[in-house]
């Protein structure tokens, strides 16, 4: 563990092989399977996102599954995922988001490069993204890429882009970016945690197969939010969703 504390130091992303078992997947599947298929309508809008809102294939995110079934308040708990998160953080934490995403084939698209603590709007910024593989994810169907050490380098500008969900995006990306990336190939029940300075993207999916994964924030005890600022963001994110048909 102290070697894995030394790498997300080092890189601002980490990766676990086989930290859940593929018994432990199966499982979050099923549960997963079974929200979708008969759940959604007790799920606020803004927590479900699609390509396409007219065609239910397309569902790409669920926010907030915590809040909708104690199995993933369970887990969202774990002693497992909190102990990892205190670790690579050096401190106590708030769990904050629990997500589940999907790139669907053909139709998942690009996930512009960004920063998550330019959403997460924090002082300081210390917190962790953690995802966890349903899934064979690897670059044909869409992987995270990163650029290490990128954590260290304060943020990078962002803008607009045309990918709600991803409503902002690094501004000045080059091809001296693209080239450090690492592509991380994961399969089920691999997690991959980064730090919210971390750079990262991800391609679309061209495959004919799904991209699925479960997300977790947490966020160091001792980072405060712009809570008013964060809160006009996701009312402006909310009418452009609902403007666009993808919530």
């Amino acid at each position: 563990m102290e070697n894995l504390n030394e790498d997300f130091d080092l890189n601002g992303f980490v990766a676990i092989k086989k930290f859940f078992s593929l018994n432990d997947i199966a499982e979050i599947m099923a549960i997963v399977g079974q929200l979708v298929s008969g759940k959604l309508k007790n799920m606020s809008p803004e927590h479900v996102f699609y390509e396409n809102k007219n065609d239910p294939s397309t569902l790409k995110q669920l926010q907030h599954l915590d809040f909708y079934d104690p199995f993933f308040r369970n887990l969202f708990a774990h002693t497992k995922i909190q102990s990892l998160a205190e670790l690579l953080l050096n401190d106590a934490v708030v769990a904050k988001n629990m997500q589940w995403f999907n790139k669907p084939p053909k139709v998942g698209r690009e996930t512009p490069p960004h920063q998550d603590g330019y959403y997460f709007m924090l002082e300081p910024n210390e917190a962790v993204t953690m995802w966890l593989a349903l899934e064979q994810v690897d670059e044909e169907n869409g992987c995270v890429r990163y650029i290490p050490g990128s954590h260290k380098k304060g943020m990078r500008p962002h803008g607009k882009t045309s990918l709600l969900g991803f409503s902002q995006g690094i501004t000045d990306y080059s091809e001296e970016d693209f080239k450090q990336e690492i592509p991380m190939i994961v399969g089920p029940g691999d997690l991959i945690v980064h730090h919210s300075m971390t750079i990262h993207r991800a391609d679309a999916n061209f495959s004919q197969r799904n991209r699925k994964g479960l997300g977790f924030i947490f966020y160091s005890s001792q980072a405060r939010e712009d809570q008013e600022k964060h809160r006009q963001y996701q009312e402006k994110l909310k009418k452009e969703m609902q403007q666009s048909g993808k919530i």
